[in-house]
């Protein structure tokens, strides 16, 4: 793996998690990505947990007649590896939450930004087709672009093509890019347009590496990939396949843990400045247990008339639009904090945890605390042996 990567950091703390927790576990990691190879004749190791997206990894690992677990993007041929259990990257999920967070914020334009497919790459492709299928079942076009220059060597041409293609799109337009790198090269070449970021192109990125992110201008919003979880469940599987046990025969998907929400995408995309003025308000309130009558006050308008707008618009009433913003915020707050849930309530504007709770269920078919502990389960929390 490679150290160098968030992802592959992520992944790697949580085999280390597992192995401190066995306390008999030997682990061997080569830090430079050029020599990443073992020379496996040589190696006395017991099994290997390795990165099947290379397929130079692969051909050397299964040469060996240890256990070997695969972790990766989500796209190998199931047919060679059959004895090789595989866990995964859950990239329909990712593009979805990726997808949700646009349309929560009334988008109507959307785009995808890949890399060029390489041997390794496949899963941006995949994030790709579950955008566009998520976007196209919301009633809206998706543009897709990946380009022709793979690496920051040709990197004004890669800027050129990222330029062109910007510029064929109606703004304002929501892109999810396939990873951080890919949405830090849309973000400069918004720059060098003189694009406004996020008014004019809001962007998204996948594996929050938060130097990266923060380092981003403006700071990147980014989907938090489930690394973790993904590196605490390869150990476990490979220690039971030392033990003897069969491979499991299904792959392990891991799904992302959440969106941290940067400048990137920090916008409301609407154009009836009243309604914006309005949903503004109800965001910026929802702690006080908003009713309709105290947004009605706030823009000068008839309960009727700002319902027509609102319906015009965002396609539901404010009513609803006080019930979706408060529902967000719930899960915003159960996915990256850990307040209790009376506090989850209050901040979200519910009277009472039964009230939110009761909201939470009809809309999600799941509790709070629920959701609480399939967020634990995910990230790999000790928290998840309640289930």
């Amino acid at each position: 793996m490679n150290v160098n990567k968030a992802y592959d950091r992520g992944i790697i703390r949580g085999i280390v998690r597992f192995a401190r927790a066995k306390q008999s576990w030997s682990l061997y990691l080569e830090d430079d990505p050029l020599a990443k190879l073992l020379n496996f004749r040589h190696w006395q190791g017991d099994g290997v947990i390795a990165n099947f997206d290379d397929s130079q990894v692969v051909r050397a690992v299964r040469r060996r007649r240890i256990p070997v677990v695969a972790i990766g993007g989500g796209h190998v041929d199931r047919r060679s590896m059959t004895r090789i259990p595989y866990v995964r990257t859950d990239n329909q999920r990712i593009a979805d939450l990726a997808a949700q967070h646009f349309l929560d914020r009334h988008f109507r334009r959307f785009a995808y930004c890949g890399f060029p497919r390489t041997a390794v790459n496949p899963w941006s492709q995949q994030r790709a087709t579950a955008f566009g299928r998520r976007i196209n079942a919301a009633g809206f076009p998706c543009s897709s672009y990946t380009g022709r220059h793979r690496t920051a060597a040709q990197w004004q041409q890669l800027l050129n093509g990222l330029i062109d293609w910007l510029e064929s799109l109606e703004k304002p337009v929501g892109v999810m890019a396939c990873n951080d790198a890919r949405a830090r090269q849309v973000l400069e070449a918004c720059r060098q347009m003189g694009l406004n970021v996020p008014e004019d192109v809001a962007v998204i990125g996948v594996d929050n590496d938060e130097i990266m992110c923060e380092l981003a201008d403006p700071p990147l919003s980014s989907v938090i990939q489930g690394a973790d979880r993904i590196g605490d469940e390869a150990a476990a599987l490979l220690e039971s396949l030392i033990a003897g046990k069969r491979p499991p025969a299904k792959d392990r998907m891991v799904g992302p843990l959440g969106i941290v929400t940067r400048q990137s995408t920090d916008v409301l995309a609407i154009d009836d400045t009243t309604v914006l003025q309005a949903v503004r308000f109800i965001r910026e309130h929802l702690d006080r247990q908003l009713k309709v009558r105290d947004v009605v006050q706030h823009v000068a308008e008839s309960r009727a008339t700002l319902d027509k707008r609102f319906k015009r618009t965002l396609g539901r009433t404010v009513h609803d639009e006080i019930e979706h913003c408060r529902l967000e915020r719930v899960k915003h707050l159960i996915q990256t904090t850990d307040l209790p849930l009376k506090q989850v309530a209050r901040n979200a504007g519910f009277g009472s945890v039964q009230y939110m709770t009761t909201l939470v269920r009809c809309q999600l078919g799941r509790t709070p605390g629920q959701l609480r502990k399939e967020k634990a389960r995910l990230a790999g929390s000790p928290e998840s042996t309640s289930f």
